[in-house]
């Protein structure tokens, strides 16, 4: 079995000189592909040094900062190309632990998305403001509302997907430019029939640098979910 680790990155060299050796480590088959938006602080010309001596190693270089939805949907496209079996998907920043990794892999030999969930029994959240707390719940609200996913957490984007079902779904389709992918690709495996379960983890705040979200980035991802809804209704689904 082959596995495929995506991370998007834009300025997270400090925290990928860390956790790309815990990454690799994990096990001989596993690969990590770093997808980089031509981060100012070096991230991408750091992977490309440690590569060097590192076949498992990968990097796509991008012009400029595109992007969350569309780093994510190169990183599936690039695991597709190259038939692996799995793909995990996790942040750059150490808000997703390495150690619940082995835990997704071995949920997808009985369903096709494992989901790192903060919101089962065993998950939650360490360090979140009491509104933050609040604001992702409402996002997860939100989803389920429009989109009919009936998964807890929906907005995180810690998971393991089977390669065999993001085959069978056209990337190109993808609205999503930012935060928003996380649940637009479930809603996009829930059409494609996918079994899905949840695995509790804690989220953790970043170890380096500062989060990309703000206030823009949580508008625009409302307002694609319901774009989404829109569509689904639409369809009828």
């Amino acid at each position: 079995m082959s596995i495929l680790v995506t991370l998007c990155t834009y300025n997270e060299v400090d925290n990928l000189r860390e956790l790309l050796p815990l990454l690799l480590a994990l096990r001989s088959d596993l690969h990590v592909l770093v997808i980089d938006d031509n981060s100012p602080d070096g991230t991408g010309q750091l992977v490309e040094q440690l590569r060097s001596g590192e076949p498992r190693l990968h990097v796509l270089h991008r012009p400029g900062k595109l992007g969350l939805g569309t780093a994510m949907t190169a990183g599936f496209r690039y695991g597709i190309d190259r038939n692996y079996h799995l793909l995990v998907n996790m942040d750059a920043d150490f808000s997703h632990p390495v150690d619940t990794i082995p835990a997704l892999i071995a949920a997808c030999e009985s369903c096709d998305v494992a989901i790192a969930s903060r919101y089962v029994p065993g998950g939650g959240v360490l360090g979140w403001s009491t509104g933050r707390k609040i604001m992702s719940r409402l996002i997860n609200i939100w989803a389920r509302l429009l989109l009919g996913l009936t998964c807890r957490d929906n907005s995180g984007s810690f998971r393991c997907y089977r390669i065999a079902l993001l085959r069978q779904i056209d990337w190109s389709k993808a609205i999503a430019r930012g935060y928003a992918i996380p649940e637009e690709v479930l809603f996009r495996c829930r059409r494609a029939g996918a079994r899905m379960q949840e695995i509790p983890f804690f989220f953790d705040d970043r170890r380096y640098g500062v989060t990309k979200i703000n206030f823009r980035e949580s508008l625009s991802a409302v307002l694609t979910i319901m774009r989404l809804g829109l569509h689904r209704l639409l369809l009828r689904e």
